[in-house]
């Protein structure tokens, strides 16, 4: 598969389903609490998207099951929503994408419900900066390599681990295009950026070790020692002079800020370092 550039109106298309996405993580973020089933924010994402006129991407795609996947705790992607019950202290991570008129927008999102210990905030602070870091590097005459040196370098500084098995990507007229977008590299090297490319920018870093493995449903992929991991993710259209982001995290924010079970780590957006 090459590398496919999308036209102005193109990419106006893929940010109305960006924009989507974004609005139904902000949904599901207004009803997460205690006690709530995992399968029952994965119902609230699809009725909402459908509502919209879209269809949820990721539902049968390669056989996944499900509108979102939520990750918990060491979860690191590709969670499978079903009867677990979120509690008090779970780190939660959703990923969603949607269809609209044969676009796609794709984006990810990091919560805790309730009190967790000051390093898993920090983790989540540094992967939310790690994503704005690397879309940062978005702009047209840079390279792939610069957004993933931009991710590594911030996440190492901080002692957490970069995972490698699972990277960032093209997206708009399918869900997964060329190129990939890693998380770790160097800059100077991977693909030339042109104006018409746009990429899933999705920091996934864990506390602790970079390694993971995958559970026996063939999805859910954890960290290898058991510590949380956290996932942010931006669809993005290379700019001239600055990137162009497509999703937004604002009503996300709002609804996080607005949800009394959340703890609000997006406050302070800013780390020391």
């Amino acid at each position: 598969m090459q590398v496919v550039y999308k036209s102005e109106g193109q990419i106006e298309a893929i940010r109305v389903s960006s924009l989507l996405v974004g609005d139904t993580l902000a949904e599901v973020a207004s009803r997460i609490k205690p006690g709530m089933r995992t399968i029952d924010l994965d119902r609230v994402a699809e009725t909402f998207i459908r509502d919209h006129q879209a269809e949820p991407a990721f539902k049968g795609y390669h056989g996944f099951p499900a509108s979102l996947c939520i990750s918990v705790n060491a979860e690191v992607v590709h969670g499978i929503p079903g009867n677990r019950e979120l509690k008090d202290g779970d780190v939660v991570s959703i990923d969603c994408g949607v269809n609209k008129g044969g676009f796609f927008g794709d984006s990810a999102y990091s919560f805790v419900i309730g009190e967790v210990p000051a390093k898993t905030i920090e983790l989540l602070r540094v992967t939310k900066r790690c994503l704005m870091q690397g879309v940062s590097k978005a702009v047209e005459g840079m390279r792939i390599g610069d957004i993933s040196e931009a991710v590594q370098d911030l996440a190492e500084s901080h002692g957490f681990g970069v995972v490698r098995e699972l990277v960032g990507h093209g997206v708009g007229l399918k869900l997964h295009e060329k190129p990939e977008v890693p998380n770790f590299g160097k800059k100077g090297t991977g693909l030339l950026m042109k104006k018409g490319l746009v990429i899933a920018i999705e920091p996934m870093i864990n506390a602790g070790k970079k390694q993971v493995k995958q559970l026996n449903d063939g999805w859910t992929i954890v960290t290898s020692d058991g510590l949380p991991s956290a996932h942010f993710e931006h669809t993005v259209a290379i700019g001239v002079g600055k990137p162009d982001v497509l999703s937004s995290f604002d009503k996300i924010e709002i609804a996080e800020a607005n949800n009394i079970n959340l703890g609000k780590p997006h406050q302070i957006t800013e780390v020391n370092g």
